[in-house]
């Protein structure tokens, strides 16, 4: 299914918390100078007009990006870097999705592969990046591609799995690539987004991290309101394996200050925890 556009939700809340702990990582990898590789399996057209019919027919950035002004939020400075870098006339008119965002910390030596289906997003997607030799567009298949890249020549990768979950198939396929991705390449670091709609289904894919053998897996969730059947997407996570040491408590200090932010009164809320131990 090729329906989902990210247009209609860039830069809401659950895109904070994607690219808030992507940032985190990605800060970690250039503290090395050694090259690393980034992957995104469904990456978008990768940069999002806010004043677009599509952004404003939900508004789901307001209550999103738009709530947070960076001068109240020194650690993430360079979070608001990337943002900014996309806005050269100043102000949040742009906001861009996981390739720019990984773009803009990209050194010399890193190179980066996108996935992406959707015709349209691929066009758009290959059109904001072009500028950027390092990066290779591809229309297709991401999960049964990136099996194939790895291990990457750079042994240091990031991974970043965010499916629209149009269909239910989706949560158990995503593990079953992840699985045998770290079997290839256990040492790299694998970003998996989820929204919650369905608990019982985010239990589920919970408990299958837990039994896989796999080691060391953090996760972290930001909600706007409490579970609901009948709301649709209330929050959102994401499950990280091979985390950097620091993520876990600055994600403690972050996701507390996060929902005092967005907070509207309806039990906005967050966790923070370890799924997997070293």
């Amino acid at each position: 299914m090729l329906s989902y556009r990210h247009s209609f939700h860039a830069g809401n809340f659950a895109d904070l918390l994607k690219h808030i702990v992507l940032t985190e990582i990605l800060e970690h990898l250039i503290k090395k100078d050694k090259p690393f590789d980034y992957i995104d399996t469904h990456a978008g057209a990768g940069l999002y007009d806010l004043q677009s019919d599509q952004a404003e027919k939900l508004g789901e950035f307001s209550n999103g990006i738009g709530k947070l002004k960076p001068e109240q939020w020194p650690a993430l400075a360079s979070y608001f870097a990337a943002i900014g870098s996309c806005n050269p006339k100043g102000g949040l008119r742009f906001y861009p999705g996981s390739p720019l965002i990984a773009s803009y910390f990209m050194r010399p030596q890193d190179r980066a592969t996108l996935y992406e289906l959707h015709p349209t997003d691929f066009k758009l997607l290959s059109q904001n990046t072009r500028s950027n030799r390092r990066i290779r567009v591809l229309n297709q298949d991401s999960l049964e591609g990136l099996l194939s890249l790895l291990p990457p020549a750079s042994r240091r990768a990031l991974v970043l799995m965010d499916p629209s979950y149009e269909i239910k198939s989706d949560y158990d396929q995503v593990f079953k690539v992840l699985k045998n991705a770290h079997k290839k390449f256990a040492t790299g670091t694998y970003a998996l987004w989820y929204p919650v709609v369905d608990r019982h289904r985010i239990r589920k894919l919970e408990k299958l991290f837990i039994s896989s053998g796999i080691r060391n897996i953090q996760r972290f969730e930001l909600g706007l309101e409490s579970d609901s059947a009948e709301r649709g997407m209330t929050s959102s996570g994401m499950i990280v394996i091979n985390p950097p040491w620091t993520l876990l408590e600055q994600m403690k200090t972050l996701l507390p200050q996060l929902v005092d932010a967005l907070d509207e009164g309806k039990g906005a809320f967050h966790s923070c925890d370890i799924l997997v131990p070293e």
